[in-house]
């Protein structure tokens, strides 16, 4: 089983119920941190990596001595990252998504593909629990195409009967290439209008991908019930809420995992993947 762990935005506690769960359970488990802009699940698990490997991103190199500057590589390419200008085409792979359209519609075969390195995967071992495996990418510093590097994360899937995946938060191409394919979507969220509306966009995005999900709710008591009633209005199961408490965001800000800190947690953690279970079973079901 594959669950993908997600939120709206940033620091509703996304990686603390990720590295918690994963921490809680006695499975023959991964946990695939893909959140390659600024990773953190590793400063709570303490992982062991014992092996990196490069990801390289497809990029246009044009032999000028074949092209005659028809424009057809410009016209296809809906991000700017080619350009002809008279007798010169410019390249801009920073702006390159690597499809490869431009090298398809070019008539004289002018145009092949250069790798451009753009980041890194790590993989390792976790000593909690026993046996258990991890992964993390790195966006190179500069470069702001994430979907690939975490598409080569998520290669890993598969070696382990359940993986867990830290996915970056927000709704954006790089979620969408963290959930997709997944068999449950957990949402993490705060109550608080900004996470009631930043859930909105989650939960719209999950629906077209047609994957079950349901919701954790982070600092519960802090703000209003405007989560707890969109959940309900939604049909949405609220499967934990872990309320605002001192102690938590204490053990956070030492990098110490909940379930280590407050060791009552850990089965409150084993109750939820339970739940997650049940929903997906009842999906595969229906």
């Amino acid at each position: 089983m594959i669950i993908s762990i997600a939120s709206g935005k940033g620091g509703t506690g996304k990686t603390t119920v990720a590295t918690n769960l994963c921490a809680s359970l006695d499975a023959d488990l991964m946990l695939l941190d893909c959140d390659v802009e600024e990773p953190n699940a590793h400063l709570f698990l303490n992982p062991h990596i014992t092996e990196e490997k490069k990801v390289n991103a497809p990029v246009p190199k044009v032999d000028l001595s074949l092209c005659t500057h028809c424009k057809k590589c410009m016209e296809i390419c809906r991000y700017g990252a080619i350009a002809v200008a008279g007798k010169t085409v410019v390249t801009f792979p920073e702006l390159c998504h690597s499809c490869g359209g431009c090298m398809v519609v070019c008539p004289e075969k002018a145009i092949t593909e250069t790798d451009r390195f753009i980041g890194t995967v790590e993989t390792g071992s976790l000593g909690l629990p026993e046996g258990a495996s991890f992964g993390q990418g790195l966006l190179d510093i500069g470069q702001v195409m994430a979907p690939p590097v975490i598409r080569q994360v998520r290669q890993l899937e598969g070696k382990k009967k359940l993986t867990i995946i830290d996915a970056p938060p927000g709704t954006s191409c790089p979620v969408i290439a963290a959930m997709k394919g997944t068999d449950f979507v957990l949402l993490v969220t705060e109550p608080t209008p900004f996470g009631l509306h930043d859930l909105t966009l989650a939960v719209e995005a999950v629906k077209l991908l047609d994957i079950p999900c349901g919701l954790v709710i982070n600092r519960a008591g802090l703000g209003n019930d405007g989560v707890n009633n969109y959940a309900k209005k939604e049909n949405i199961p609220i499967l934990l809420e872990i309320p605002f408490d001192k102690r938590i965001a204490s053990a956070y800000s030492k990098g110490e995992l909940l379930v280590r800190a407050l060791p009552e947690y850990k089965e409150i953690f084993k109750g939820l993947y339970t739940s997650i279970e049940a929903l997906v079973n009842r999906k595969g079901a229906a």
